[in-house]
């Protein structure tokens, strides 16, 4: 059986969503955890990984809201995970992972995966949101961990202009760092700024998927323009090149958040699948990384 875990995290203290030799990572301390709370071990006791698939995966300093992950078990595993516990084994593994989890990575919900889901594969966008604290009154140092403090001034107006244009089916290679063999073709669907009541800025950036340090490398160019220091024209020149743009700042990583992934229809989320694997891995090899954000 297929589980679909539903993850939030703050970011500050990993060095990204994959698995990394020494390092301290997300995958690294759920799958950690996972191999705890169903008991999966050698003969001799020693835990056995337990691989599990996100459906984007993010940069260090990058947080989480709504990761969505896949994980395979079985009926048996899973209730005798449970162990004596009362609670359904579901409710029993989300409880158990909670207490085996550190406290800056948090399991929402688990639950059992529509046939042909894949957490990766299935989804249709991804969506972030990046938060900008410009105005001393909305700096917050109890937020300063995933709002980013902007010393200067923006204009909500410039953004929203400077954004438009970038919206669409388009080579995102000016704001991508490339990985050979990799398309850097997207399809931005959203790119939208307002201003909460607490006078902090909020990016959204939706997309089928993204490569690497886009999003991050979207809000940077566009807080050039919001600040006055480019014309609201220039990302869109930006767009244009073919190549990674040096004049274009990467954001800080801490600012951005994956809010929320979507999928299709449970009768829809197989075809779904396998329409990106054929599209994504001809291009990308056996690893797909363009299917994934790679900064978050």
């Amino acid at each position: 059986m297929r589980l679909r875990i539903d993850l939030a995290y703050d970011g500050g203290g990993f060095h990204g969503w994959a698995a990394q030799p020494g390092l301290r990572t997300v995958q690294g301390e759920v799958e950690q955890a996972l191999a705890v709370a169903l008991r999966r071990r050698e003969a001799d006791g020693t835990l056995l990984r337990v691989p599990v698939v996100c459906a984007g995966r993010t940069d260090t300093g990058v947080h989480a809201r709504g990761q969505v992950l896949h994980v395979d078990t079985t009926p048996e595993e899973l209730a005798a995970s449970a162990g004596r516990s009362p609670e359904p084994p579901l409710d029993a593994l989300v409880r158990r992972l909670g207490g085996i989890l550190p406290d800056d990575v948090v399991v929402r919900s688990v639950r059992e995966a529509p046939e042909g889901f894949d957490a990766r594969f299935s989804a249709t966008w991804r969506r972030y949101v990046y938060r900008v604290a410009d105005r001393p009154a909305s700096v917050d140092p109890l937020t300063r961990s995933h709002v980013l403090a902007w010393r200067r001034p923006l204009s909500l107006e410039a953004l929203q202009a400077a954004s438009a244009p970038l919206v669409g089916l388009h080579d995102f290679a000016a704001f991508c760092k490339q990985r050979e063999g990799a398309t850097t073709v997207r399809t931005l669907l959203d790119l939208t700024w307002v201003r909460r009541d607490d006078g902090v800025l909020e990016a959204t950036v939706r997309a089928d998927a993204f490569c690497h340090s886009m999003v991050r490398a979207l809000v940077g160019c566009l807080l050039a323009v919001g600040e006055g220091r480019r014309d609201v024209t220039w990302p869109a020149e930006v767009l244009g090149a073919t190549s990674r743009s040096p004049e274009v700042t990467v954001a800080h990583a801490h600012g951005l958040t994956l809010e929320e992934v979507g999928y299709p229809d449970d009768d829809a989320l197989a075809a779904r699948a396998e329409q990106t694997r054929a599209r994504r891995l001809p291009l990308d090899g056996a690893d797909a990384d363009a299917t994934q954000e790679g900064e978050g």
